[in-house]
């Protein structure tokens, strides 16, 4: 078959590559997708049982580990890739606390080898997935692309580790590629140590919602399928070597997260929120405009009164999926 767009999705097993994977095989004719996953805890092979039965000869699953430039360069080689949209990432803030070497290997050397092994395959496009956390601790205003980034915990530092890397390579070897920075996502097939999935899936189960310090961090929350599209719409449309934050302007403190799903359950709050130590560096407020995507005439769809709502109902529905996982 020939396809216009063949699309390595590295780190499409996780929640928001696997979500974007499908996206893409639901929306369009003329793309291949390759996904290309470790497989470690958070990457499962279950988020994608759909996307083999139902788009044969469209799809393809590689499990390889983004540091092995050898594997990469033989994947690349093999399915004629243009496109690489990196989701490959450490993502928990708790698990960068206590091993941030790993974080590092994963986020800028990984980072590097897909980097050079983009510039000499000669892709079309690169597409590093960031996040809103490089830019810190922000006790007022909100961060535009060219806001000073101030990484405050091991996993937004090796953010900014990937990021200088792409931007180096842009300049050095003019590799076409940008950068999106995206604030919280939640949604289907998140994992439960994630907050809203961790929220929904204890509550599910008759457990209170756990808060960090006192409850008042406050995130900007996006539905994963509209971080997607627009992650999607830069891939296509993005100026190459600028930088894009995707958010939905829904500012919302951890409590009042909490106290949206225990109404969703119908739940009270007394006995279903406890309260549990800070972490260590812990940000108290993350905010970002998304002027420039808006400009590509992205928007996002889904409020977040209804995606709360749909996002409680599918781990509800979704109980024999995530009780493993909640468990370990």
């Amino acid at each position: 078959l020939g396809f216009v767009r063949r699309i390595l999705v590295t780190g499409g097993a996780g929640f928001i590559g696997s979500n974007f994977a499908r996206r893409l095989l639901k929306r369009r004719t003329d793309c291949k997708i390759v996904v290309y996953d470790k497989l470690t805890y958070a990457g499962l092979l279950s988020r994608l049982v759909d996307l083999e039965a139902g788009f044969r000869g469209r799809y393809a699953f590689v499990k390889g580990d983004i540091c092995d430039q050898a594997h990469v360069l033989k994947v690349m080689r093999e399915h004629k890739i243009g496109t690489v949209v990196n989701f490959a990432a450490e993502t928990h803030v708790d698990r960068s606390l206590q091993r941030p070497f790993i974080f590092v290997e994963t986020e800028v050397t990984g980072v590097t080898v897909l980097l050079d092994s983009c510039r000499i395959q000669g892709v079309e496009r690169f597409v590093q997935i960031s996040t809103d956390e490089v830019y810190g601790d922000l006790s007022f205003g909100s961060a535009d692309e060219s806001a000073p980034l101030s990484p405050r915990n091991p996993y937004a530092g090796s953010k900014v580790g990937a990021e200088a890397m792409v931007m180096a390579f842009h300049a050095t070897y003019g590799l076409p590629v940008v950068i999106t920075r995206s604030s919280n996502n939640y949604g289907p097939w998140q994992h439960p140590e994630k907050f809203v999935a961790a929220s929904a899936s204890r509550l599910l189960q008759g457990q209170p919602v756990r808060l960090h310090g006192n409850g008042l961090h406050m995130r900007d929350w996006i539905f994963v399928e509209d971080n997607c599209a627009a992650v999607e719409l830069v891939m296509e449309e993005g100026v190459s070597g600028e930088v894009y934050n995707i958010c939905a302007g829904e500012l919302h403190t951890n409590f009042t997260v909490a106290r949206k799903l225990l109404d969703i359950a119908d739940l009270p709050e007394e006995g279903f929120i406890t309260y549990v130590p800070d972490r260590q560096g812990n940000d108290r407020r993350y905010s970002m405009t998304s002027h420039k995507v808006r400009s590509l005439d992205w928007k996002p769809e889904m409020s977040f009164d209804e995606g709360m709502r749909y996002t409680y109902q599918w781990y509800k529905e979704m109980k024999d999926w995530w009780a493993e996982l909640a468990a370990d």
